[in-house]
This record gives structure tokens, C-alpha cells and sequence, in this order.
């Protein structure tokens, strides 16, 4: 049973950015209704923004994160440069301070070139090297770790873990492969259409309460419409031919469309907003020197 509920988890870590966009985009987006409380920026950290079942207790789920967090520490290559890395957590502590997680939130940086992101449960966070790279300010390296936060915040992982459980038998399923699909080393799972809807759901979630606490931490939200905009924007192509349906990601103009309203709608507008720092100017320049060091080093003939 622990073996069970550790693989469905596994395959619920929650993308915070992968290649592909779920393309496809529905010419009505429709927005979610939203509670008085969800959308009261002055009552961040004190409200309770997790509403659906949930079998797994905070601390069982911060159990389950850790071992889940040592499996990809044994199998993934970390970045131990604390340049790098106290400084990634040092942005997530800022913008956690101003979110509704109910649990700590770990960040590491994984050494790969890959643009990729994701949050386990328990509030393990992890960026890779390439991602880092791409980003362009200190804003939106915080709107970054702010959806994963929001996933924590949500416990988006175990709530859809106990989800996968109650979904009926009779649901018709789909296989899903491909970018910012749900897989364990590579191996396709069988995903009901609920679930992928379910999905869906959690992910404009995170974009709804993860720009808030960008905000609410001093920063620029353009620069998290900015970021998606950006990232996924310039790999859309590579899953236009996915229908929504069979997406677990919403399309990226409902995304950026529902943001833009949430901004206009609850975020009023303020100087001083935070866009950029000189310790990001730095970091990155960092990040980049290390890079071309790593491009130097010979490589080892087998």
C-alpha cells in the first residue's frame, strides 16, 4: 500500500515548466468562479484555500514528500554551488512568507540544461540549471517558485492522489506520453479524462494564487504573465495537435487570459513594484560563467 501511494504521487508532482503548452486553445475561455476569500489579496496567509478531500494528513504528506525527495536526489545531479543555490532560496522564502502554504518549502537546483520544473509533495521544490538560465528578472524566478508554492499551498499533490482513488471504474481513460505528461522514468501511465481535468483545474489554480503572492511578496505580476508567455509561448508548436481533452495543461491563451483579469480585477495597480534586482544581475552572470566553465571540460573517453 505505502508502494502505491508513493508511485501515485510520483506521477502527481506537479510541472511547474515543461516544453510544451497544451495546445489547442478554447476560443471561449471560461474563468473559474472564484470565493470572496480567494480573491481578498489582504487575507493571504490567513485564509483556507484547500476545500476538496483529502486523504492524506500535513504531516503524512510532508512523510511521503521526503521520501519522494531522496528517490530524485539519488538520481538526479544537484547544483551545490550556494551562490546558486541560497540564493533560489532566499526568492522562495520571500514569496512563501507571503502565500497560504501550511507547510516549509524546499527548493533545489537541478544541474541539467533541460528548461524544466517541478513540486513534490511536501513542499520540495526543484528548478534545473537551463531554466534558471532562461529567466530574464528577479520577478520571474519568484513567479517560478510561486506556482509551485501554490501547488504546495493547494496540496495539489495529495488532493488529486485521493481523487485518483475515488474516480469511478467505468471512467473512459486515455493513455498520456509526451511533454508535461504524467510518467515515471519514462513510462506511460493510463490517466482517466477526470483526471486530466482535475489537472487542469489545479494548474489555473496555481497560476491564480501563485501570482498573488508574486504581488503580495513586491513583485511586478506582468512578469509572471511575462514568464508563461515566454516559456511556454516558444514551444507551443510542439503540442499543437494535443486536443484539450487529452492535455493536463489548459491552453496557454485561457492561462494568460485568466491572469490578465485576475490583475485587472484584484491586483490594483502600484509604484515600486519589484522587476529585477543586482543580486539577480549577478546570479545570472554566475550562472552563466559556471556554464561556460562546464563547456570547457574535456570530456571523458570511455
Amino acid at each position: 500500500m505505502k508502494g502505491q501511494a508513493l508511485t501515485a504521487l510520483a506521477v502527481l508532482a506537479f510541472t511547474v515548466c515543461m516544453c510544451g503548452s497544451g495546445a489547442l486553445a478554447s476560443p471561449h475561455p471560461q474563468s473559474k468562479e472564484r470565493s470572496k476569500s480567494d480573491a481578498d489579496i489582504n487575507a493571504i496567509g490567513n485564509r483556507h484555500v484547500v476545500r476538496d478531500v483529502n486523504f492524506y494528513s500535513v504531516e503524512k504528506e510532508k512523510e511521503i514528500g521526503k521520501t519522494l525527495a531522496d528517490e530524485v536526489e539519488r538520481s538526479s545531479k544537484l547544483v551545490q554551488d550556494p551562490t546558486v543555490t541560497e540564493y533560489c532560496k532566499r526568492v522562495a522564502q520571500k514569496v512563501a512568507n507571503n502565500s497560504d502554504a501550511g507547510m516549509p518549502i524546499t527548493v533545489h537546483v537541478i544541474d541539467s540544461n533541460a528548461v524544466t520544473a517541478f513540486t513534490l509533495a511536501g513542499g520540495y521544490q526543484y528548478v534545473s540549471r537551463g531554466l534558471l538560465l532562461r529567466l530574464e528578472n528577479e520577478a520571474e524566478l519568484a513567479s517560478v517558485l510561486a506556482r509551485g508554492i501554490a501547488h504546495t499551498a493547494l496540496r495539489s499533490a495529495t488532493k488529486e492522489a485521493t481523487k485518483a482513488q475515488l474516480i469511478q471504474a467505468a471512467t473512459i481513460p486515455v493513455v498520456a506520453s509526451g511533454p508535461g505528461s504524467s510518467s515515471v522514468s519514462g513510462v506511460s501511465l493510463t490517466i482517466p479524462l477526470s483526471q486530466l481535468k482535475m489537472k487542469r483545474d489545479d494548474e489555473l489554480d496555481a497560476d491564480y494564487f501563485g501570482i498573488q503572492y508574486v504581488y503580495k511578496a513586491g513583485y511586478d505580476p506582468e512578469c509572471f504573465t511575462n514568464f508563461l508567455q515566454r516559456i511556454w509561448g516558444s514551444n507551443a508548436a510542439a503540442t499543437d495537435s494535443t486536443p484539450k481533452v487529452l492535455s493536463d495543461y489548459p491552453p496557454l491563451d485561457e492561462r494568460l487570459a485568466a491572469l490578465r483579469n485576475e490583475i485587472s480585477k484584484i491586483l490594483p495597480p502600484r509604484d515600486g513594484a519589484i522587476i529585477s534586482t543586482p543580486e539577480f544581475a549577478a546570479f545570472k552572470e554566475h550562472l552563466r560563467a559556471q556554464k561556460s566553465e562546464d563547456l570547457k571540460q574535456p570530456t571523458e573517453e570511455h
